[in-house]
């Protein structure tokens, strides 16, 4: 055998080597790739995204999409070939492992807490937009979790109404952790609630629930990373009541990051005219209750998804500015948002042609 041709012949044998080897040899990573991206204005599924009765509504035009990533499994074992391919390829990011799924997190542990921050967008989306609209909202503070085996546990109970912690008022969720951490740990706090059931009692009957109760529990010490500290092993967090029904129907999503586009989808249906003008916008941040903007993760991803389904503008967390700047896709816009108010002159702009005024995200941010 000629010696070209069988070094041809051991290269390439060496090449099929090499890439059945990178086939069996796992990799800690994992991929986003961009996922759907939904029209808030309009219909999925078969039925409109964003349903709202007891209120008048407007008839809108143009796109406000919410994005989304997708990324593989939390029990997916990639191989050194799909962790090339990714690096390489465009529309995809190879991460650690661990950035998607820290400290050994399941899929179901994933996937519960990816609802439980959906459904909490979409209650800031609503509150944000009707703060923005001037149209009053109710809050209150309540109980979101109770820890397994802690002193809160038996005692208090999701939804349940926290008014005051050792006769002081609470206003917002923060008061609480204040109010229990002025304790040692093994140290009495009393609580004064309404219980859930009888909030949703009252609400049901669109009344105020006036009749309160008062739990006394026992601290304990804390035994997390920070500093040591009195806890009784709950999460406070707040609810609302809204003065008419806002649905938001969109099924198989999760995370925190469509607030912003729900929050501007339900302001475009509850006001005359088109906020867009017609024209093409998606967005992604994660949005509060007082109408600020958080960053969010996969934004480039999430970036050529919009432009891959036509997006022409792309609101864009300032803090998510410099990174979605570094590869945007060519002929979309990227304008930096870092609160409601600025995302609705954002739209101003766009749907009047000024867009030379638009705050535009730099490398720098």
């Amino acid at each position: 055998m000629p010696r070209r041709t069988a070094t041809m012949l051991a290269s390439t044998l060496m090449l099929i080597a090499l890439l059945c080897a990178g086939v069996f040899i796992k990799v800690p990573y994992s991929e986003m790739s961009p996922g759907p991206t939904v029209n808030t204005l309009d219909d999925h599924d078969g039925q409109p995204v964003l349903q709202i009765s007891g209120r008048r509504t407007y008839p809108t035009t143009g796109h406000l999409n919410m994005t989304t990533v997708r990324v593989t499994s939390a029990d997916y074992n990639m191989n050194l070939v799909e962790a090339v391919y990714g690096w390489l390829a465009h529309d995809t990011k190879v991460v650690p492992h661990d950035t998607l799924y820290p400290d050994g997190k399941t899929e179901q542990q994933s996937t519960q807490e990816n609802a439980e921050e959906f459904s909490q967008s979409q209650e800031s989306a609503k509150v944000a937009a009707l703060k923005e609209l001037g149209i009053p909202v109710k809050s209150w503070v309540i109980v979101s979790t109770v820890l397994k085996g802690s002193p809160a546990e038996g005692k208090l109970h999701a939804g349940d109404v926290i008014k005051a912690v050792d006769g002081s008022a609470v206003k917002v969720p923060e008061d609480v952790a204040k109010l229990v951490t002025k304790h040692k740990p093994g140290e009495k706090v009393v609580f004064t609630i309404v219980p859930a059931k009888e909030q949703a009692a009252a609400e049901k009957a669109h009344k105020t629930a006036t009749e309160t109760q008062n739990v006394t529990i026992t601290t304990t010490k804390s035994h997390d990373t920070g500093r040591e500290r009195a806890i009784v092993g709950i999460s406070a967090g707040t609810d609302h009541t809204f003065p008419f029904t806002i649905d938001i129907k969109l099924a198989d999503v999760g995370g925190p990051s469509a607030g912003l586009m729900f929050a501007l989808g339900i302001y475009d249906k509850l006001t005359p005219g088109s906020l867009t003008g017609g024209k093409f916008v998606a967005g992604t941040g994660t949005i509060d209750d007082d109408g600020q903007v958080g960053p969010i993760g996969g934004v480039e991803m999430k970036t050529v998804g919009a432009r891959s389904k036509g997006a022409q503008y792309f609101l864009t967390p300032k803090d998510n500015c410099a990174a979605a700047a570094k590869d945007t896709p060519k002929g979309l816009t990227l304008v930096k948002v870092n609160t409601i108010e600025d995302a609705l002159n954002a739209l101003k702009d766009i749907r009047t042609g000024k867009t030379a005024d638009l705050p535009k995200c730099t490398a720098k941010g």
